[in-house]
């Protein structure tokens, strides 16, 4: 497979080009306006990040991706799909509220911003996809399946399960609907937790299955699990935490379905990515605090392809020094600036990101080779 061109801008700036300046060229010079945008609905992809995290891409940005694709003629929507653990983006009321606190609305993004997967993230659209392994039907918010063009802004960092997020994870997990984020983690079908259960019927009420009653004796709610699909639909309405993931399922097998929810969201669309290795926080941006950096800020990367955009941001980051001071990495290694070293490993041992980009490979999505062009 012939290389991908990977496009890459350091953070340097002068009074004659800023930062919003740098990633205009940068996107330019990377083939963005290569694109059939003239008059296309085009999904810009972003994690508006937790209240309380201040990792999460600045909405300048987003406002400056908005512009352009608007000057190429497109009709641009920052979205995000709903979360499936508790927290104050588990649905779109509440998703709108945590996007515009931090910084996220339609005049300083300069255009719409919308919920994927709608107001309790049950509004998708399954994509069916040939000789999946692991997920025959990726449930993608609908937003973005109705989408004509998808534009990832991709925060790269570490995660707890999948090892890193880039692009990647951007797309095949943050487009899924809440019950495709159950598919994507869960081993196993979901479970009641009766302690959180108050009985309010609302799980039996929308269960496309009948698989859900209330116990006759504690108006608690139960699954039939010779009924019950997986599809998390009881899991997205619950407002109690009472339905819940069962068993987590590994890194390597989470990388590998988000490998192919990306394809789901990618199929018969025309895409581009960029990312920033930014404020590489140890974990994801979904958590309402952010730990102090690994490294040091290093730039922004931008490809057609998401899986050498991914290759490249890994490689960058376990090529830079460790930022020595008070970090995750710098505690346990301080007299080592861990040049060369899988950095996200050291910090989540139990991951395997490569996994993921493998995979992405061999279904399609894209090459782990490329070449960088610096602009």
């Amino acid at each position: 497979m012939e290389k991908a061109k990977v496009y890459f801008s350091d953070l340097r700036t002068s009074p004659n080009s800023n930062l919003l300046d740098k990633m205009e060229r940068l996107l330019r010079r990377a083939g963005i306006g290569n694109l059939p945008l003239e008059g296309a609905f085009t999904a810009i992809k972003i994690h508006f990040g937790e209240p309380g995290n201040l990792a999460y891409i600045r909405p300048n940005y987003a406002a400056r991706m908005a512009r352009l694709l608007r000057s190429l003629g497109a009709k641009p929507f920052l979205t995000d799909c709903n979360t499936l653990y508790s927290g104050r983006r588990s649905n779109a009321v509440d998703h709108l509220e945590s996007a515009m606190e931090n910084g996220f609305n339609p005049l300083s993004a300069q255009c719409q911003v919308i919920i994927g997967d709608g107001l309790k993230g049950t509004d998708y659209r399954e994509i069916p996809l040939e000789d999946a392994q692991y997920c025959p039907s990726p449930k993608i918010g609908t937003a973005i399946a109705d989408a004509d063009v998808i534009i990832s802004m991709n925060h790269f960092k570490g995660h707890e399960q999948a090892g890193f997020g880039g692009a990647l994870k951007n797309l095949g997990m943050g487009c899924a609907s809440v019950g495709g984020k159950l598919e994507l983690h869960a081993s196993s079908q979901p479970k009641v937790d009766t302690d959180h259960c108050t009985g309010c019927g609302i799980c039996v009420k929308h269960c496309a299955h009948d698989a859900i009653h209330l116990n006759a004796a504690t108006r608690k709610a139960e699954i039939d699990y010779s009924r019950c699909v997986g599809c998390g639909q009881c899991v997205a309405l619950c407002q109690h935490d009472a339905a819940v993931v069962s068993d987590w399922d590994t890194s390597e097998r989470l990388n590998y379905k988000i490998a192919e929810y990306t394809k789901a969201v990618l199929k018969d669309k025309p895409h581009f990515h960029i990312s920033f290795i930014m404020n590489v926080s140890p974990e994801c941006d979904c958590w309402n605090h952010n730990d102090a950096a690994i490294i040091p800020d290093l730039g922004m990367l931008a490809s057609a392809d998401p899986v050498a955009l991914d290759m490249a941001c890994a490689d960058m980051v376990m090529q830079a020094p460790i930022l020595h001071g008070n970090n995750v990495l710098s505690e346990k290694h301080e007299h080592d600036d861990l040049c060369g070293c899988d950095k996200f490993h050291l910090i989540h041992p139990d991951t395997d990101w490569m996994a993921g980009l493998k995979h992405a490979e061999q279904i399609g999505i894209g090459t782990r080779q490329y070449e960088l062009i610096k602009v």
